[in-house]
């Protein structure tokens, strides 16, 4: 068993935990080493059992060791190799009083399904009919952010965008991409074999004079997020997008390139619903997600766009699920008419934004600048990563780490699901300025 306490520079709760995290990103402790007992370390550094159980908890909460009674703690073992790389990077399991890592919606301010009204507008036998029931197909289209020749419905935005990459992409080609950005789409650049071009963002969106350089890498798909941008909060303006599509259709680099837009946050986003498809009707393939809005086990998305992109990822997917359960479309249908629904969904959006606004003035009474975002996420940059993912969690936090979300080295931050804030925002503002400066 490797000795622990010179990695250790003080002997209290909080510096045993940021000793050991030290010792385990240094790689000085690995995966599965065993950690020496609570009394055997509270003798080498001459303090009470307690103290170091306390820092044992917080290192357990971080997700750092494992901790099993009588048999001891030791380093986290690698997450299960099965997961895509960043899913790996955010996993694991915690007993965090708060867990604001997770990116989820409030379950509390989910719209409720009534069951007894969908048999009559679904039919379950047929393998024949259209994918899309009529009703909400005609609905979609009445609603999208700018006329659209074909929508489809998929099972989620990632299930969209999956199978858009796989229509439109081949191996080595290069993906114009946000960076920060959403993991999962990292991972799907990966699995693709492609390769990403960041771009970063200001308050409006894409960096117009990045963006530019990036069209110069002769891209076959720009993807981005044109509202409530996770981790951000970043919700892009009309006039940026377009001032991108401008320098999409100027480019003569780009010229064949298709952006994939992922509106994941919808309904609950207070910014206006913004499409660089208003500009570049044939090139943008649309993708919009309720599952923020109306419940995550729904996996119920829609996209749209010109009708030979749409076509192509429709004949795809017949050769595999075929179309989304139409009871599921029903199921949303509903909830996108049915008044009370309608009515949770707005009342949702309006709280949000309150979460935000409150949270960040808590931050801003603290001493830390964070604007109010859009949707449930906010990126607070941080001194260090690791220190503040251990400050949190022996406050009973648990946040997002930040690098899972960018490509290359980036600058370390952590993504808070502010969205889950509804009380105590001055006591959790108070513990997460802290760990920002840890």
């Amino acid at each position: 068993m490797k000795s622990v306490a010179l990695g250790i520079e003080e002997p209290t709760p909080r510096g045993i935990a940021a000793g050991i995290a030290r010792l385990i990103t240094s790689g000085d402790l690995a995966p599965g080493d065993r950690l020496p007992t609570v009394r055997a370390l509270a003798a080498e550094l001459g303090v009470s059992p307690a103290t170091v159980s306390h820092a044992w908890q917080t290192l357990a909460a971080a997700g750092l060791i494992v901790t099993r009674g009588r048999s001891g703690s030791t380093v986290r073992s690698a997450p299960r190799e099965w997961l895509p790389l960043r899913y790996r990077d955010l996993e694991g399991e915690t007993d965090a009083r708060l867990d604001l890592s997770r990116g989820t919606p409030d379950p509390a301010l989910l719209p409720r399904i009534a069951l007894d009204r969908i048999a009559a507008i679904t039919e379950t036998e047929s393998y024949q009919r259209k994918p899309d029931i009529p009703e909400l197909h005609d609905l979609l289209r009445a609603t999208w952010p700018s006329p659209v020749e074909s929508i489809t419905v998929t099972n989620g935005a990632l299930d969209a965008i999956d199978r858009a990459l796989a229509t439109l992409v081949r191996f080595g080609d290069r993906v114009v991409i946000e960076s920060p950005t959403f993991p999962p789409f990292i991972d799907l650049l990966e699995q693709y074999g492609l390769q990403g071009v960041p771009v970063s963002l200001d308050a409006e969106g894409m960096r117009p004079q990045e963006f530019s350089a990036a069209l110069n890498s002769a891209p076959r798909v720009v993807l981005l997020q044109p509202r409530a941008h996770n981790p951000t909060g970043v919700s892009m303006t009309a006039a940026r997008a377009q001032n991108l599509a401008g320098l999409l259709r100027r480019s003569r680099t780009a010229e064949n390139a298709v952006v994939i837009e992922d509106d994941h946050s919808g309904a609950i986003s207070t910014a206006p619903d913004v499409t660089l498809a208003t500009w570049l009707p044939d090139r943008v393939l649309h993708v919009r997600s309720f599952s923020k809005t109306h419940g995550p086990d729904l996996r119920i998305g829609a996209l749209g766009g010109s009708r030979d992109l749409v076509d192509r990822i429709v004949a795809r997917r017949l050769l595999g699920p075929g179309w989304t359960s139409r009871m599921v479309q029903a199921i949303l249908h509903d909830l996108l008419t049915d008044d009370a629904s309608v009515g949770t969904v707005l009342d949702a959006r309006d709280a949000y934004a309150a979460r935000q606004r409150g949270f960040s003035g808590a931050m801003e009474s603290q001493g830390v600048r964070l604007s109010a975002g859009d949707g449930l996420n906010a990126w607070l940059p941080v001194a260090d990563e690791r220190a503040a993912m251990v400050s949190l969690a022996a406050a009973g936090i648990r946040v997002a780490p930040g690098a899972p979300f960018q490509l290359g080295a980036g600058s370390p931050h952590v993504r808070i699901t502010v969205g889950l804030v509804h009380s105590d925002a001055d006591e959790i503002a108070s513990a997460i300025a802290a760990a920002s400066r840890a």
